[in-house]
């Protein structure tokens, strides 16, 4: 996004929401898949019979149900159903994938992009035809359209003639996606979960009878996760990673008990509490990421 940013060339996503997704799995599209994804028979044989004859119950106010088959969807709460819903996911992709090549996806969250309007809108065509072919639907109210570095009068996308609802930003994945191609509002959402994670073990990192090592060490473990989630893919300007170390050492100096007016430098708050400097902890997830993509 940065580089169409960059460029000043569009790019329009679509982010498509299933209804109901793990429920809505044919069984028999399940064997099929599983199948051609090369798992074995015993295997398949296996699943199979845990599905076999499963039954229900539904709790209301006024007590139960009588028990019911059910012959649709995943197991809710089995850690195999993940699993079984990404191999009919990867399966279900590869179809598609011949004719619409620029999808992102996790689990059930779709994300399909192209530089061009009429090309995202008919690449969506595609995705409901081969969704709704085996028995999920794609939501007309949660689906959403987005054009990044977009100009005035770039149009709509519509999905069977309804318009999809066209938005400046997006939640995706934890993070949020923004038009303008900026992450401004991601970083701050970042020094907010970082002082969230800050006020729950500020009974810890405030207590003077432990030592500044171990406070250190509780920062790390809890804190600095919540702020960099999910910045690895995310290109932070000068003053992002400066706002992101700002916040950083309000919370060292609070831990720490000490303020501005001690005239103590950063570096010597760091080194009190072992903590390096966030700037190259950010650049840490991001070149493994690099890595990561490289090797694949």
């Amino acid at each position: 996004m940065e580089k169409y940013r960059d460029g000043q060339r569009e790019l329009h996503c679509v982010f498509v929401d299933l209804e109901k997704a793990y429920d809505r799995v044919p069984r028999e599209e399940l064997w099929y898949c599983m199948r051609k994804s090369g798992v074995a028979e015993k295997y398949v044989s296996v699943v199979q019979d845990m599905y076999e004859r499963s039954r229900t119950v539904v709790r209301c106010a006024v007590g139960q149900t009588e028990e019911f088959n059910v012959e649709v969807g995943l197991h809710q709460g089995s850690a195999l159903s993940p699993f079984l819903f990404a191999v009919v996911m990867d399966q279900l992709s590869e179809e598609v994938r011949q004719e619409s090549p620029w999808t992102m996806m996790f689990a059930d969250d779709i994300v399909i992009c192209n530089e061009s309007r009429e090309q995202v809108e008919e690449n969506l065509e595609r995705w409901r035809f081969a969704l709704e072919r085996r028995g999920m639907k794609v939501s007309r109210s949660k689906t959403e359209y987005m054009c990044v570095n977009g100009r005035e009068g770039s149009g709509t996308v519509r999905l069977q003639g309804e318009e999809v609802k066209k938005v400046q930003e997006f939640k995706y994945l934890g993070s949020t996606v923004q038009s303008n191609g900026e992450y401004e509002k991601e970083v701050k959402k970042r020094v907010q979960a970082g002082w969230n994670g800050w006020r729950k073990v500020s009974g810890v990192l405030c207590d003077r009878k432990i030592s500044a090592r171990i406070k250190g060490k509780v920062y790390r473990t809890v804190v600095r996760p919540a702020m960099l989630y999910g910045l690895e893919t995310v290109s932070l300007r000068k003053r992002q990673e400066s706002e992101l170390e700002v916040a950083e050492l309000k919370m060292l100096r609070f831990s720490l008990g000490v303020t501005r007016l001690d005239r103590i430098k950063n570096k010597f708050i760091r080194g009190t509490a072992h903590v390096g400097r966030l700037g190259d902890k950010v650049r840490e997830p991001r070149l493994r990421w690099f890595g990561h993509v490289q090797r694949r």
